[in-house]
């Protein structure tokens, strides 16, 4: 079975939804160097991104504008296989999309099941609490960015508890990020 990781770029104060423009993807490779190698070593383990319909339309309207990307993010966008979780969308209007309109919660478990490697969902708040809270996340993948928000919805659905994640990885960033990487048991 294919590992769904959710990963998110994360407030010290846990929030992932982009308020106060605490976050901006890297565009200088000099300067996030260490930060951009982390990125393309997951993305070389990934072969398929999970997004809610706003997500997508926000990824959708910026990277394929991006020609000149130095990062490469832009690349592994166009390339990646795009599932794009939307009861509205009919036409994604962008390569490798394809749109998943039934139960998203089944549809990402029949996804799991399908042969390949990692499946990583970004953004998408109301997805991730919905795959959280259906048990289908295999691990959280977080950008912990030091910026304190004081407001804005959380990676983990209101009520929701877990206790005893098992912590994988940690790793500190220049910029002072640090990336954490934690599996339920």
């Amino acid at each position: 079975m294919r590992t769904l990781a959710v990963t998110q770029n994360i407030t010290l104060d846990g929030s992932i939804e982009l308020l106060d423009g605490w976050f901006s993807p890297p565009t200088d490779v000099d300067a996030a160097d260490d930060l951009l190698e982390e990125s393309r070593r997951q993305d070389s383990a990934s072969d398929a991104l999970l997004l809610g319909r706003r997500t997508f339309e926000d990824f959708r309207s910026y990277w394929p504008l991006q020609h000149d990307d130095p990062t490469g993010i832009a690349d592994y966008l166009d390339r990646v296989d795009k599932y794009v979780v939307s009861s509205t969308l009919i036409e994604p209007g962008w390569d490798n999309t394809t749109v998943l309109d039934g139960d998203p919660v089944e549809q990402v478990a029949a996804l799991k099941e399908r042969p390949g490697l990692d499946i990583v969902a970004t953004g998408s708040i109301s997805l991730c609490h919905s795959l959280i809270e259906a048990g289908l996340v295999d691990e959280f993948r977080m950008f912990v960015y030091p910026a304190v928000q004081g407001r804005g919805r959380r990676l983990f659905p209101e009520g929701y508890s877990r206790a005893g994640l098992r912590l994988l990885e940690s790793t500190a960033f220049s910029g002072d990020i640090l990336f954490t990487r934690y599996a339920p048991p």
